[in-house]
């Protein structure tokens, strides 16, 4: 069996229980995304998405940062008591911050690789650092964020040959959605 296809496998099986974890709020989400880059970066590797696969580094130690805050988060009755939307006054650092990641990205994939998808994977990988930090304040509106990433995301790995992982996109496409309804949800019963 080709390697790629395994990899395939292996990281369309791990995503779907960590989107699954993350659709419940559920901590366990973090130790899953310890394992999951290992796999997704040698996958990316081998498809030429460079910024995708230095982006499992950044995925990592995300984890390790998501893990901390939602450990040591204050206690509260309900365990979805820290969903909230995501502050207007952050927005111009968000937008800001997303920019300059988009810059530095391309800026290196151009200058220093042979990727032939340049601004589409440090478009996708900007965006991605930018949902990553969000989930980890649990703001809502990190679903959104991720929308955007999962459906560029399905193009882009149709083009590079990972189809089954453009497949698991696609279904983070669709539970993005559900996702983002679900935590609205949550988020106004607490308000009420």
């Amino acid at each position: 069996m080709d390697v790629k296809l395994i990899l395939q496998i292996v990281g369309v099986v791990l995503g779907l229980l960590y989107l699954w974890l993350e659709y419940r709020a559920d901590i366990r989400l973090w130790i899953v995304g310890l394992i999951m880059p290992v796999v997704h970066g040698t996958l990316y590797f081998k498809a030429g998405l460079y910024a995708d696969c230095s982006m499992q580094v950044y995925y990592v130690l995300a984890g390790i940062y998501g893990l901390a805050v939602w450990r040591n988060a204050p206690k509260k009755d309900s365990k979805h008591a820290s969903i909230a939307h995501t502050p207007l006054a952050k927005l111009p650092y968000i937008i800001t911050a997303y920019a300059a990641a988009h810059a530095v990205i391309y800026f290196v994939l151009v200058r220093f690789t042979d990727s032939s998808v340049p601004f589409w994977d440090s478009f996708t990988t900007a965006l991605s650092i930018i949902a990553m930090w969000m989930l980890s304040r649990k703001y809502i509106e990190q679903w959104l964020v991720w929308l955007v990433v999962d459906l560029t995301t399905v193009a882009l790995y149709i083009y590079k040959g990972i189809p089954l992982t453009a497949g698991l996109y696609l279904v983070y496409s669709a539970l993005a959605v559900v996702g983002y309804l679900k935590w609205r949800r949550e988020y106004g019963k607490l308000a009420r």
